[in-house]
């Protein structure tokens, strides 16, 4: 729990940020238009389980750059996003977008915390029985 686990990058150009990215780092980027998205692959990942290989190693998404979404954003995994939502608000943070569903992989959401910086949040599904 806690640990670092997606970042986004925001654009005003996904095709210039995907240009930009893919050619200053070599970064495997695959648009996901159906969900105005872009997959950001910057490391070896396990077929099986899309996981990077590399212990510690993060991969993440280019997205469209609107409402409070416009500075890159590191997104932390936590066991319960409503519990997690909560506990922000209580320490002085706010809610900027409630948890969401992304189907077959988790849930995600955003918030503001005390010093004016936006971040995610990142709750797996729970495994099969």
């Amino acid at each position: 729990m806690g640990g670092v686990v997606h970042f986004e990058i925001p654009a005003d150009d996904q095709e210039r940020a995907r240009n930009f990215y893919s050619e200053a780092f070599g970064w495997k980027i695959n648009p996901m238009p159906e969900m105005n998205y872009n997959a950001v692959t910057t490391t070896p990942t396990d077929e099986a389980t899309s996981l990077p290989k590399e212990p510690g190693a993060i991969n993440g998404g280019l997205m469209g750059r609107e409402g409070d979404l416009v500075n890159p954003i590191i997104t932390v995994d936590v066991p319960d996003i409503d519990a997690t939502l909560r506990t922000v608000e209580e320490l002085g943070g706010s809610v900027v977008m409630p948890k969401n569903t992304i189907p077959d992989m988790g849930f995600f959401a955003y918030f503001r915390d005390t010093e004016g910086n936006v971040m995610g949040l990142w709750e797996n599904l729970p495994a099969a029985p």
